[in-house]
């Protein structure tokens, strides 16, 4: 077996975020449910596009996000993510390996084109998201390449990829591949409505496949099916190795057989909650891969999603390296 060259392959939707302040009555307008994701067709991605006020466009997507962070730990990243062979598409491209990571995907051409997230951002800092998935939905099992696999010591699977039937399928034959090779699978649930639509096809996932589980409280309690926490982080002892769960302000909570850790939330002036779960996986991670005691990952996690919700943008803008060394 071969030493691993990357650390983490994220896989996931490859998507461009474009982020951009909004008032309350700007969603109620427009019947947003705010602090929520739902999936928007292309002539509701235009309109609304052309509604928002100035944003920032960078390559997006949880997974993406979480590799991103990653690299800027100092991590070795890759990922794989479908995108389309337009401008949406190279700026993606572009602004992922500007990150530090490796993305060998070929693009998606003359189908549907890139993805996109329209992510608002109100006053609370609360992050209302529309995503037109787009070229994301054509990711499949032949997109997963054995040699990118084989190569990472985790394959980090974001959940808001389980929707289409292929990318299910690509998440198995993605963890075959990386269990054939002496591999960790870690899984984010990424979002409690996703996994509602899906949740006996992520009991069978998490329990089969997945080594490392991130979820944060309403995902966790959804995919069991429970109001009762204590219960519900019971119940994924039982089912992984390691999870690590986020509650906020509260910290987090990583369950390791029969350990339990509670790490405490960093501190920090909430401008924008946008991909502090990506950012606490990407720290996890991170250290994890470093070989790392439990108690630093979560250390390590909780710094890096402390640093993304302080701004505006799910990528960090202070040095991630020197706010783990100084801690």
């Amino acid at each position: 077996m071969h030493e691993p060259s990357l650390d983490i392959l994220g896989i996931g939707n490859a998507i461009v975020d474009v982020l951009a302040r909004a008032e309350d009555n700007f969603l109620d307008a427009r019947g947003l449910d705010k602090g929520g994701m739902r999936l928007v067709g292309p002539e509701e991605a235009e309109s609304l596009y052309a509604a928002m006020g100035p944003g920032i466009e960078s390559s997006g997507g949880s997974a993406g996000n979480t590799c991103a962070v990653a690299a800027a730990l100092g991590a070795r990243v890759g990922f794989l993510g479908k995108v389309a062979d337009d401008v949406l598409g190279q700026v993606f491209a572009h602004d992922i390996r500007a990150a530090g990571v490796h993305f060998p995907t070929a693009p998606l051409r003359g189908r549907a084109p890139t993805a996109r997230c329209l992510i608002l951002v109100t006053p609370d800092a609360q992050r209302t998201m529309n995503t037109f998935l787009g070229a994301c939905v054509e990711f499949s099992a032949a997109d997963v390449a054995e040699t990118e696999v084989a190569r990472a010591k985790v394959v980090y699977l974001e959940g808001y990829l389980f929707d289409p039937p292929a990318a299910q399928a690509a998440f198995y034959e993605a963890a075959r591949l990386a269990h054939v090779h002496g591999r960790q699978v870690a899984l984010s649930l990424s979002d409690a409505f996703c996994v509602d639509r899906h949740r006996h096809a992520f009991r069978k996932f998490v329990r089969e496949e997945t080594d490392i589980l991130f979820a944060n409280e309403t995902e966790l309690l959804s995919l069991y099916e429970t109001d009762d926490y204590a219960a519900a982080v019971e119940l994924v002892r039982g089912d992984v190795a390691f999870a690590a769960l986020t509650r906020s302000e509260q910290g987090s909570v990583i369950v390791a057989g029969d350990t339990t850790l509670t790490v405490d939330a960093v501190p920090t002036k909430v401008v924008d909650t946008t991909g502090a779960g990506d950012a606490y996986a990407a720290g996890f991670l991170a250290a994890f891969t470093r070989g790392l005691d439990l108690a630093a990952c979560g250390r390590w996690g909780a710094i890096a999603a402390a640093e993304v919700i302080s701004h505006v943008g799910a990528r960090p803008q202070a040095d991630l390296k020197a706010l783990i060394g100084g801690r």
